[in-house]
């Protein structure tokens, strides 16, 4: 095998052209057929459903407003309801124009034939109830060209109308709250009705003594707020505020772990304190910013590398200092996962990145305090900020909440989007009712967050990846723009402990969660796995033994240990934390995007996650096994550099996805391949390894998923040009592939569906960093030189007013070329080719 002394190449600027989207037409296909109604009793049904429902929410309106002696909102919240199998017609129900607002969108299954029924909850003021009983006119009595009933798409859907319920806003999975019990809610106010929806609901609250906490979230359509009330409370406000979009259940925090003492260590520490350089200032190091319990900031293991004025804290009366978790976890975030290889070893130990810590978490027994964790986390973001504007820094958060998001897992919450919020740089402005951080700020404000997957415990099974399998990823580790790490296992030495290792040598981590249970609109994750520890299971007790997790810094207060043991998906994080700062010490000025590029394009499965890998198995059970594994294992070695016969390529780039509600732009790479080198290898096999990491603005109301309500603003794709085909036809593949997923049409990219691990349609499920591999003859890949990278449908093309495309997105794309079975040196002919053209960072 090749050594890896060679550094990654970075494709010029001059190698990509931008043009603009060409369409080539829709096409049909992708509605489901309807079902024939009689068309005069269906008509005639909703229209009465209509008019009931209108009386029902006019009578509940008025008894409100008289008991609460309120002003009163001018609309009317209703509910509509599918036939089962069949979803509404969304775009139809909502009709800005007309005053009506969708709000939210939920499943049920109905009884009698299983099947899922659609439920749209619609704000909806006097001009729309008459606008739509016309369409009910025109639907018994008018045809269209092809003979069929006018707005026969959006009245056959339909199967029932009501006034709707303070349930019909309740968007979790789980049982709505009792009756009668006071409890918190997390409250969805729309943003359309006012600029300050919530000022209006604290007027309410107020009336109605309800208890609404300090501070608001605020997204491009939604203000949250929490408050605690019975539902009967709340009820009163669909009826005269209407500015009540959803309520969601709060969340609470995962138990951290317990520390085991390490003995006397001051000995190891005294020596190794004499070897430790720490990073220079005037190289103006990059840092880890840990989001956590606190620090210990005098520990002598991370005082070289951490300054107090980078020490903060959201907590004044808790002080800075730390518990024990976010210690343990500073110091496998200087170390890595080295620090007792350095304490047994003699030679200097050079580090090249500093600490922060920002204290997130208030001291036992206030972590079950109904805390909003998405302002949290905005606010905590902009403390090193401010002290450290221009540092580059990765934050590490390895807190998650305690279960799960619902039954439909993944989906969006109000921390997750916080975090992809975060990530895509939008600013955070400070005012008198909380954290706003979506009005300013720009791509070159983006940050890079790590966020843990979650952990199993404290009940473990034997049979642990099934356990894995059915435990999913945790709150906000959900986000799509987060780097989301799970844990696998190189341990499994139980040293005096009773039993045998739980999980085999490479595998899964019996700790760590996966997104297996998740619903197939949301991202594959974990993205990467490290190091987490395993178990061991002796006669059906399970014991995680010292020897089977990581040794790190110790943090209790009032222990005098300075060393102790740690593990799961936490310890997995800091580790993959310490490797960003590794390639931000490596090559100084890459983009977020293109760090997190970096780690999952260089992660690896390892050979006890390979065996899982048969030849010619589904997409389905591949996609399986990339929810359990992610991308597998990166190592530090193949993140930061290539070898001649194992070539890495990057590029950095700005696209501007929409305009006016329109595809813009599509990015074309004329990629600096080594042709002769490819063809003269003939029939050898190799490996095409491409990534494409971008940020996405999220807007998180839960409204639907299908036509122009989405959550991401965009996303980006990529595709790579067939050997048989022209560029011409290459680029009129590709504009009409891009139309094609933009219709909602499960199409492959043209014919280049073959040989590739994932394909089209699972890049589409795998968030904002895609990632995939393809595997072929040398003489084949020497006629792919040719890349583009595309837009497709988001947020911001359905909403041009609030579209940032002219801002521009940033993205990165990793490219690779591996013939790890062969002597052969790619590196050196295209680092010829691009030498007049860019300079490579050394």
């Amino acid at each position: 095998m090749a050594e890896r002394d060679r550094p990654h190449l970075f494709i010029p600027d001059g190698r990509t052209r931008a043009s603009s989207y060409t369409g080539y037409g829709a096409g049909g296909g992708g509605r489901t057929e309807l079902p024939r109604r009689n068309r005069l009793r269906h008509g005639q049904g909703l229209a009465a459903s209509l008019a009931d429902a209108v009386e029902d929410a006019e009578r509940r309106k008025a008894l409100a407003a008289a008991e609460l002696d309120l002003d009163v909102d001018d609309g009317l919240t209703i509910e509509f309801e599918s036939f089962p199998g069949l979803e509404l017609a969304l775009e139809s129900l909502e009709d800005r124009q007309g005053g009506a607002v969708l709000l939210a969108v939920r499943e049920r299954t109905d009884a009698q034939t299983d099947e899922v029924v659609q439920l749209a909850t619609v704000h909806v003021p006097d001009r729309f109830i008459a606008k739509f009983l016309r369409k009910v006119e025109a639907y018994l009595t008018a045809d269209t060209s092809k003979g069929e009933p006018r707005h026969r798409n959006l009245l056959d859907r339909l199967a029932a109308i009501r006034a709707a319920t303070i349930e019909a806003l309740w968007t979790e999975e789980e049982t709505f709250p009792s009756a009668g019990v006071a409890s918190w809610w997390e409250i969805w106010l729309r943003r359309d009705a006012t600029a300050r929806p919530d000022s209006a609901f604290r007027r309410f609250a107020e009336a109605a003594d309800i208890r609404v906490q300090e501070g608001a979230l605020a997204f491009p359509d939604r203000v949250v707020v929490l408050a605690r009330a019975t539902p009967a409370q709340l009820s009163a406000s669909i009826d005269v505020l209407g500015t009540m979009a959803e309520l969601r259940a709060p969340r609470e925090l995962a138990d951290f772990f317990d520390e085991l003492p390490a003995g006397d260590q001051a000995g190891w520490i005294e020596d190794l304190l004499h070897r430790v350089e720490a990073a220079p200032a005037e190289a103006d190091p990059p840092a880890v910013c840990l989001l956590d319990t606190g620090i210990q900031h005098a520990h002598p293991l991370l005082t070289a590398a951490i300054d107090a004025v980078d020490v903060h804290t959201l907590h004044d009366d808790n002080g800075v200092d730390d518990r024990g978790h976010g210690t343990e976890m500073a110091g496998l975030a200087l170390y890595g996962d080295q620090l007792a290889e350095h304490l047994a070893a003699k030679g200097t130990v050079g580090l090249s990145h500093r600490l922060e810590s920002v204290k997130i978490l208030p001291h036992p027994p206030r972590f079950n305090d109904p805390l909003h964790y998405g302002r949290i986390t905005a606010a905590a973001v902009a403390y090193p900020e401010i002290v450290a504007p221009d540092r580059r820094r990765s934050f590490s958060m390895a807190v998650t909440v305690d279960r799960p998001t619902g039954r439909n897992f993944g989906q969006p919450t109000s921390w997750s989007a916080a975090v992809d919020a975060v990530a895509a740089g939008r600013s955070i402005v400070t005012t008198d009712t909380g954290i706003t951080y979506l009005d300013h700020g720009g791509p070159e404000f983006s940050r890079l967050i790590l966020v843990s997957a979650g952990n199993i415990g404290p009940h473990y099974q034997l049979e642990h990846l099934a356990e894995s399998d059915t435990s999913p990823i945790l709150d906000p580790a959900h986000a799509w723009n987060a780097l989301t790490v799970g844990a696998h296992t190189e341990l499994d030495d139980p040293g005096g402990t009773p039993g045998s290792p739980v999980a085999a040598v490479g595998e899964l981590s019996p700790y760590s969660r996966t997104s297996v249970p998740f619903g197939k609109a949301w991202p594959l994750k974990p993205d990467i796995c490290m190091e987490g520890g395993n178990l061991t299971e002796d006669k059906g007790f399970f014991n995680g033994p010292a020897s089977m997790k990581l040794l790190t810094t110790a943090g209790r207060p009032g222990k005098p240990d300075l060393l102790t043991t740690t593990y799961a998906t936490s310890a997995a994080t800091a580790q993959a934390a310490w490797m960003t700062a590794q390639v931000w010490a490596e090559y100084p000025a890459l983009w977020p995007q293109t760090v997190r590029a970096l780690l999952v394009h260089g992660a690896r499965w390892t050979q006890a996650m390979q065996r899982h890998f048969t030849a010619g198995m589904s997409k389905g059970a591949i996609e399986k096994l990339v929810r359990r594994y992610g991308m597998g294992v990166p190592t530090l070695d193949r993140v930061l550099k290539s070898a001649t016969n194992e070539l890495t390529l990057v590029a950095e780039r700005l696209i501007h996805p929409f305009h006016n509600g329109k595809m813009r732009e599509l990015h074309w790479f004329d990629l600096p391949w080594p042709i002769e080198v490819l063809e003269g290898m003939g029939g050898t096999d190799v490996r095409l390894r491409v990534t494409l990491s971008h940020f996405v603005e999220p807007n998180p109301s839960r409204r639907g998923w299908k036509g122009r309500f989405r959550y991401a603003s965009h996303g980006l794709r990529f595709a790579l040009k067939l050997p048989t085909e022209s560029r011409d036809t290459f680029e009129r593949r590709l504009n009409k592939a891009a139309l094609d997923e933009e219709a909602g049409e499960s199409k492959p990219t043209g014919s280049d569906a073959a040989g590739w691990l994932l394909g089209d349609q699972l890049r589409r499920r795998a968030g904002s960093v895609v990632t995939d591999i393809w595997s072929g003859s040398a003489a084949d890949l020497a006629a792919r030189g040719a890349m583009a990278v595309f837009p497709v449908t988001g947020w911001w093309k359905e909403l041009p007013k609030r579209d940032r495309s002219d801002l521009g997105v940033r993205y990165a794309v990793v490219v690779s070329i591996e013939a790890p079975e062969v002597d052969v040196d790619l590196w050196t002919p295209v680092r010829q080719q691009i030498t007049a053209e860019v300079t490579t960072y050394t």
